[in-house]
Parts: C-alpha cells; sequence; structure tokens
C-alpha cells in the first residue's frame, strides 16, 4: 500500500503558497524589497519542500538536485521569456498588440520579485507534489492531464467566465509538467514558469493570469482585437497563439522526456491476498 504521507504537503504548502503572494505583494511597490522578499520566499519553499521530502516523505527529495540548479534555471527563465515574447510577436504581426510608451523600471523588478516567489511555490505544489504523487499511482500521462486540468481550472479563479483563458492555462500546465517530465528536476519548470510571467508583466506590462491587479512594467503594451488573437479580458495568455506555442513547447519535453526514458507506466496491481 503507497503511504498517504506525501498527500500531508499539499495542504501545507497551499497555505505557503497564499502566505507568500500575500507578503510579496505587500511590498510591491519597493523594487528592492520586492525582490529581496522574492528571493527568500523562493530559497525557503525549495529548503521547506527538501525538509519536508525528508520528514514527512521519507524520501531523498532527488528533483531539486544541487549540481546544474543555476543553469536549468536560466536557461528555464531564457526560455519562458523567449516563448512568451513569441506569442506577442505573433499577436502583433496580426495588428492586436501594439506599444503605448515606456512604463517602469522599478515595476519591472518589483514583477520579477513576485514572480520569483510564485513560480517556485507554484511549481512545488503542483509539479514536485500534485504532478509526482499522480504519476506513482497512475503514470505520466495520466498526471499530466490531471495536474493541468486542476492548474488550469484554479486560475478560473480570477476570472470565472474566461473559459478558452482556463484552457490557456491547462496548455501552460502542460508545458511545464512536461519539462518536469524531461529534467525530473524541478529547476526548469521554475525557470519557465517564472521567464513566461516576467515577460508578461514585467516586460510587457500586462495581465497576468486573468488577475485584476493594473501592472508597471518596463514597457506599456496594448492589446486590441479579437479576444481568440489577444487573449481578450483574460490577457494574451488566452491567446490562441499562447495556446500553439505552450502546446509545441509540450510535445517538445514530451520527445525529450521520450528519448531519455522519462515516461513511466502506470504501476501494475499489487495482488491482494
Amino acid at each position: 500500500m503507497r503511504s498517504i504521507r506525501p498527500f500531508l504537503l499539499l495542504p501545507l504548502f497551499l497555505i505557503v503558497d497564499i502566505a507568500v503572494v500575500a507578503v510579496v505583494s505587500a511590498v510591491a511597490g519597493s523594487a528592492i524589497l520586492s525582490l529581496a522578499a522574492g528571493l527568500l520566499a523562493a530559497v525557503a519553499t525549495i529548503w521547506l519542500y527538501g525538509w519536508a521530502s525528508r520528514r514527512i516523505e521519507n524520501r531523498d527529495p532527488d528533483d531539486v538536485p544541487r549540481a546544474g540548479r543555476w543553469r536549468a534555471l536560466t536557461r528555464g527563465t531564457l526560455g519562458g521569456i523567449g516563448l512568451f515574447t513569441t506569442t506577442v510577436l505573433a499577436i502583433a504581426i496580426f495588428g492586436g498588440f501594439g506599444l503605448d510608451g515606456w512604463g517602469s523600471f522599478g515595476g519591472m523588478l518589483s514583477v520579477f520579485g513576485l514572480m520569483m516567489a510564485v513560480a517556485t511555490v507554484e511549481e512545488v505544489l503542483f509539479r514536485g507534489l500534485l504532478f509526482r504523487m499522480i504519476e506513482d499511482r497512475r503514470g505520466t500521462w495520466t498526471a499530466l492531464a490531471v495536474s493541468a486540468a486542476i492548474f488550469g481550472l484554479l486560475h478560473l479563479v480570477n476570472d470565472p467566465t474566461a473559459i478558452f483563458g482556463g484552457v490557456a492555462i491547462i496548455a501552460a500546465g502542460l508545458m511545464v509538467a512536461a519539462s518536469y517530465v524531461a529534467t525530473r528536476a524541478l529547476w526548469v519548470p521554475i525557470g519557465l514558469h517564472l521567464g513566461w510571467n516576467f515577460a508578461e508583466g514585467g516586460l510587457f506590462g500586462v495581465e497576468v493570469s486573468g488577475s485584476d491587479n493594473a501592472t508597471l512594467g518596463l514597457l506599456r503594451g496594448v492589446f486590441d482585437g479579437p479576444a481568440i488573437l489577444t487573449g481578450g479580458s483574460f490577457g494574451p495568455e488566452a491567446s490562441v497563439f499562447a495556446v500553439l506555442i505552450s502546446l509545441a513547447a509540450a510535445w517538445w519535453f514530451l520527445r525529450l522526456a521520450r528519448s531519455r526514458g522519462h515516461l513511466r507506466p502506470r504501476p501494475a496491481r499489487q495482488p491482494t491476498a
């Protein structure tokens, strides 16, 4: 019988998620405090994950290895920035994006600090815990589908009417989960999540995951056109281009995972006595 201990960590890190967002958002007016709080929250989350894995799950947290972590985080972050920038460029080609001047350099740094914390705690919660627990019991494909669906549905809390926005976040969840399968570590997923959200709010100054909070990033991005093109009120994450780019990246990561032998089948049922 598989241990239920891992499930004890889900409410713990859900509380951590809420607390981290509240604390880092409270200092969003200061770039220095935001960066410091975001970095501290990210480091503390990884430490807590490692500690809880050893003490509660009785397992070695091999998905947060020290070797190569900075390189993987950097590659993931640059990849996330590149993917979202590609989304914006695609929207711009079809006339759905323009610039309304410069925003704030300090605002950009504040967003980076916030997203460091958010990306870390959400990846620990959704990939390090939820995905891994489902995969251990039902295999990789079920874990991909279920964890991505929950990830998308929870983001609808910001805007319950944005159904296509939820679908778009499911696609993004598939992409990040696939990167976890390909690397079997949290560093690239954290970087992808950070880079995508930072580019959205910190560089282009637009809404992140349907949030009502106005973000003053480095640029003042303006999206205008059909919702399928621009994402409408949910933001460009709900654009058809964001969905296609997320799915393409997910496909690439899964091909890499298959070549590395990282896809895991559903475990065989244990015979009953």
